[in-house]
């Protein structure tokens, strides 16, 4: 056995050690994000509070934009455990916004939402992990997908108020971020090439980034999911 046998090893087990942390981290804030949903959900008091006072929610949607772009600016020159603090605020604040599901759709619907959630995500995962193809040329069109799929929301929530149109622009949604999943997995497959000569903090901190943005992934398109099956 030469030494590209054990080279190509060593790659093997670098990838495997980062996506384990990265999905290890993910999961636990999807758990996190559920629990917190679900308690919201089942106090009529606060599911009420919440639902009454919209500007909760886009307080909170306002907080994790500001926690999103904090980390991913700043995720050189802050801690390990700053990294892992501020990704499961992330996560608890998005079960406030969350908890609006619980309320307003049959948890058989949210049960469904979650499976197909879980096998779509899966298999734009393992594509961004197996293919060669250079994804990184996707990221200026997804961008501007995502731009342009925001301000179509914007519009239509605001003035069209559509379902029809919702109901398209979700189904958009979860074709985008399927790409985007394939897109941000081979990107953190690319940074475990490096990971051997990180040190743990540097390494922990990898590892939280790239779990915050599949962690994103995964939710939008549940969310969209959600809302395509709650009209049928």
């Amino acid at each position: 056995m030469g030494p590209q046998y054990y080279q190509s090893s060593s790659a093997v087990r670098t990838d495997r050690g980062l996506f384990q942390r990265v999905f290890s981290w993910m999961f636990a804030g999807l758990l996190l994000t559920g629990i917190i949903a679900y308690f919201l959900s089942s106090n009529i008091n606060i599911s009420g509070l919440i639902e009454f006072h919209r500007s909760i929610i886009w307080g909170a949607i306002i907080v994790q934009i500001v926690i999103v772009m904090a980390i991913s600016a700043l995720i050189g020159r802050i801690s390990a455990f700053t990294a892992t603090f501020l990704f499961f605020l992330y996560a608890a604040i998005n079960g406030v916004t969350f908890s609006l599901y619980f309320a307003y759709v049959e948890v058989s619907t949210i049960g469904s939402a979650f499976i197909i959630t879980a096998g779509m995500f899966g298999i734009s995962a393992a594509i961004g992990f197996i293919t060669k193809a250079d994804l990184s040329k996707m990221g200026s069109i997804f961008l501007m997908l995502l731009l342009g799929l925001t301000l179509a929301t914007l519009v239509n929530v605001f003035f069209l108020h559509s379902s029809t149109g919702s109901l398209i622009l979700s189904y958009i949604v979860v074709v985008v971020f399927c790409g985007i999943t394939a897109y941000d997995v081979q990107n953190i497959k690319h940074m475990s090439a490096g990971i051997q000569s990180m040190d743990e903090n540097t390494a922990t901190k990898v590892a939280i980034y790239g779990a915050l943005m599949l962690y994103i992934d995964f939710i939008a398109i549940l969310q969209n999911l959600i809302n395509i099956l709650s009209r049928d």
